[in-house]
């Protein structure tokens, strides 16, 4: 069977991260492009596509049935991850959602058992990445794989995750969040809080993209700095001096960055 789905590059990237052979559940599937690519390539053998809204949910079914694919592709209506049961896949893609409401979606999927069986997790926040890999670590998924890219004028980070080892969860993610990993030298704590927001395996390897997104959000928050710096308040002054030194930190970071980009 052809595959004549056309992705953005964005989908592509998500796909590329599937693990080969997988039983995929798409979240929040929208048109269930990424799933109907996935069965049709060949790459997954089946999948679920998962969708609140009704017109998505219609949209989502229709495509699956165009493909004809009605028979490996099961599209169900439903908030997160209530659309899943125990053992219904092995890869769980979340893409498309802030940062906060991805692992939201997650907390509800695990206190509701609907992970039970899921080897690996494929994520792509629109913002708020680090909640997301915050997430992950409290919730003993280890962080492997980090990707970004800028499309149509907007930089993505797409995290794909797996479970730790029993008994060595806390080893393993402290390994990724190593100290030593940055740049530049800060306090233990710190340094640790910087990959989180930066993305351990991202700041590995620095890229053109990845520079030009944390010098998007060093300019944001120069601005918000000067209007709080502007303020007759008192607590928006002090606020403001705070960001200031996260932003030093920031900059010096990005300055280690600009220098190692590849």
């Amino acid at each position: 069977m052809s595959v004549n789905v056309k992705l953005s590059e964005r989908l592509e990237m998500i796909a590329s991260l599937v693990t080969t052979g997988a039983r995929v559940a798409d979240i929040g599937s929208d048109h269930a492009l990424l799933p109907v690519f996935l069965v049709l390539s060949e790459k997954c053998p089946s999948a679920i596509a998962g969708e609140l809204n009704l017109g998505p949910f219609e949209a989502a079914s229709k495509q699956v049935k165009e493909a004809q694919l009605s028979d490996r592709i099961d599209v169900r209506r439903g908030n997160g991850m209530a659309v899943l049961s125990p053992g219904d896949a092995d890869t769980v893609t979340i893409a498309g959602m802030g940062g906060q409401l991805i692992a939201t979606i997650l907390e509800e999927g695990r206190a509701q058992g609907k992970l039970e069986g899921v080897k690996e997790l494929v994520l792509q926040p629109n913002v708020g990445e680090d909640t997301v890999r915050y997430w992950l670590s409290d919730n003993h998924w280890l962080l492997v794989e980090e990707r970004i890219l800028e499309e149509d004028g907007k930089i993505y980070e797409v995290l794909r995750a797996v479970r730790a080892e029993a008994g060595r969860a806390e080893e393993q993610i402290a390994a990724i969040y190593d100290p030593a990993l940055l740049p530049i030298e800060v306090e233990a704590d710190v340094a640790v809080g910087l990959l989180y927001r930066f993305g351990p395996w991202l700041i590995q390897q620095p890229s053109e993209v990845l520079v030009r997104k944390w010098e998007s959000e060093w300019r944001k928050l120069d601005r918000i700095c000067a209007q709080m710096e502007q303020s007759d308040n008192s607590d928006a002054r002090i606020k403001a001096m705070e960001f200031r030194k996260d932003m030093k930190r920031m900059e010096e970071v990005l300055a280690c960055l600009r220098t190692d980009k590849r």
